[in-house]
């Protein structure tokens, strides 16, 4: 069965699907896709734990966000459905015709969104400095968001974002779009090493930041 949760409240839609993971990953193994993921990693999973793999709980944590990763997961969303395995999908704000494959294929739907407020633009200031290459903007942008309490991993969706939107709009400036790439690649890469180094989400963030990206 599909379970789909929405919403711009990140840590309240994240907080109930969660909940409900734990619930049903009694006795089962959970395996999380993000959009920093691979397009192999994303296929690993939807091939099935195997004739003696156990029970598990899949879970696909903003997988649209990653172009790679979308239409193969898409293809996937009716067999997904009828699958004997529980599967959570949780996207913040999809456009309306995603929102509706994704609620053709759900069992069940739960949006859940934050209340309008000023917009803190001051997360914004680390994707600016990472366009423009100033590493102490950057830094302190950076350390803001950190004395703010900000999650490593919301951080760490911003840049990712900034260097994909970079890349996007990078035209015919082919220095542009080549630095774009290795920023996109290295982010992608960047919560693997982190789990190579058994090491919090923090830490690499800031050995990226300090690098000049």
């Amino acid at each position: 069965m599909l379970y789909l949760y929405l919403g711009t409240d990140r840590d309240k839609a994240r907080s109930k699907m969660n909940a409900a993971i734990e619930k049903a990953a009694k006795k089962a193994d959970v395996v999380r896709i993000t959009d920093a993921h691979t397009i192999e990693d994303l296929k690993t999973a939807l091939q099935g734990g195997g004739m003696f793999g156990g029970k598990r709980v899949l879970v696909f944590e903003g997988v649209c966000a990653n172009p790679d990763l979308c239409d193969v997961f898409l293809d996937s969303l009716e067999r997904l459905s009828k699958s004997d395995e529980d599967v959570f999908v949780f996207e913040s704000k999809p456009l309306a015709d995603l929102r509706k494959k994704l609620e053709k294929y759900a069992e069940s739907v739960e949006k859940i969104d934050a209340p309008a407020k000023e917009r803190d633009a001051s997360v914004f200031a680390m994707a600016n400095a990472l366009r423009k290459r100033d590493k102490k903007t950057l830094w302190v942008a950076y350390m803001r968001e950190i004395a703010k309490d900000n999650a490593p991993e919301m951080i760490h969706g911003v840049l990712f974002w900034a260097a994909k939107d970079m890349f996007l709009k990078a035209g015919r400036d082919v220095a542009v779009r080549e630095r774009a790439a290795v920023l996109v690649a290295s982010l992608a890469e960047l919560p693997h090493e982190a789990r190579r180094r058994g090491e919090p989400m923090e830490y690499a963030l800031e050995r990226f930041v300090l690098s000049g990206a």
